[in-house]
């Protein structure tokens, strides 16, 4: 089978659960897919993230001049360039892509949210034109590549089921597959490294850690309501991708509950969750929930709300709440933070369930799917 995989997520230096799934899922179908040939199709915005490709394995760069570059790929070059390499199969691994005619096409949609109806993409939160523009193109372009294509894959049940509602396509056109851990996590158990990061980051002891844009404002409403003792010994740690999070952080912050750090390099995050005493994820919707899978690998005992997969992924690993019960979710603190047995046993149930998710085991399903897109 000669495959070809849009893989320009990893030449843009982008950021995030899509270039995340594509950088880890795609050496793994590098090794496992020796029978078969593949062509990955980058640009030349930046440089391609892998290297040493093995012989099975074409690499294919498109010229990228500007936005407008992207633009041209997606409805036109992208297509001439697969023609042009007799395609059996084309993979589109981030949320929208098309094949030419006579090519099968799989398309990876991580979550329903690029394909709900348009007024409810856009409303919520403040957006600049910019962003609207974006999330209008997303619509357009996921909606009619789910029509076109052959074959979708997405990353859990819950995220298949949201897709089947909003699509009307039926289950069996859709594939979960899961994510699997990334392999640059180990728990850091040094303690002379714990501390280093620590002071270096400006951190305290004492501290739960949470995501700065997944609904932070939950956690900051919980946490007025934690007893005296327990927010004196205890600090939030945000951690943020994103420059500008939301106001409740930086309210918790001016108020001296907080600590914020902006995009922390890789190795110090997971040095943080490896000591933290919970990570908090309260988060709205989730189509997989990458860092519940980072905080189990790494030891932190988790706290999430029940939205979109996280019950899928956390399964008996987590104490559990609706986003936006405070009251429950300063309860859980209250237990999590109070009672070691309690903290050690969510720990152990994390790293059983996080070594139950594994990049070789979602390639090897990849590649399944594309022999049944055939």
């Amino acid at each position: 089978m000669r495959i070809g995989i849009d893989a320009r997520y990893l030449s843009h230096g982008l950021v995030g659960g899509v270039h995340q799934y594509l950088r880890h899922l795609l050496p793994e179908l590098i090794r496992q897919a020796g029978a078969h040939e593949l062509i990955l199709y980058a640009d030349t915005k930046r440089p391609f993230e892998l290297t040493d490709l093995p012989g099975h394995v074409r690499l294919r760069t498109l010229p990228y001049g500007s936005g407008f570059s992207s633009l041209a790929h997606d409805w036109l070059t992208l297509k001439r360039w697969m023609t042009q390499d007799r395609l059996d199969l084309a993979h589109f691994p981030a949320n929208y892509g098309f094949a030419p005619t006579g090519v099968r096409s799989v398309v990876t949609l991580h979550d329903e949210i690029n394909i709900l109806p348009w007024l409810d993409i856009i409303r919520g939160h403040p957006k600049n034109a910019r962003t609207v523009a974006m999330m209008t193109y997303l619509h357009l372009a996921s909606t009619r590549a789910v029509r076109s294509a052959d074959l979708l894959l997405t990353v859990s049940g819950y995220a298949q089921a949201q897709i089947a509602r909003y699509s009307r396509l039926p289950m069996e056109r859709i594939v979960p597959i899961y994510h699997g851990r990334m392999p640059d996590l180990q728990r850091v158990t040094d303690p002379e490294r714990l501390a280093e990061v620590r002071v270096r980051l400006g951190v305290p002891e004492h501290f739960v850690l949470a995501d700065a844009i997944k609904n932070p404002a939950a956690l900051t409403r919980a946490w007025r309501r934690l007893p005296a003792e327990l927010a004196d010994r205890y600090r939030i740690v945000f951690f943020s991708r994103r420059p500008d999070p939301p106001v409740a952080v930086h309210q918790a912050v001016a108020a001296g509950h907080a600590r914020l750090l902006i995009r922390p390099e890789r190795p110090d995050l997971i040095a943080l969750y490896s000591q933290a005493a919970a990570f908090v994820f309260p988060s709205w919707i989730e189509g997989f929930g990458i860092p519940i899978l980072e905080a189990f690998t790494c030891g932190a005992p988790l706290i999430a709300s029940t939205a979109g997969s996280i019950p899928e992924v956390a399964g008996d690993a987590g104490l559990l709440m609706d986003a936006e019960d405070d009251a429950t979710l300063a309860r859980h603190l209250v237990r999590v933070l109070g009672e070691p047995d309690l903290a050690a046993d969510l720990r152990a149930r994390g790293f059983a369930r996080a070594s139950e998710f594994s990049w070789a085991r979602a390639a090897q399903e990849t590649l399944a799917a594309y022999e049944q897109a055939l």
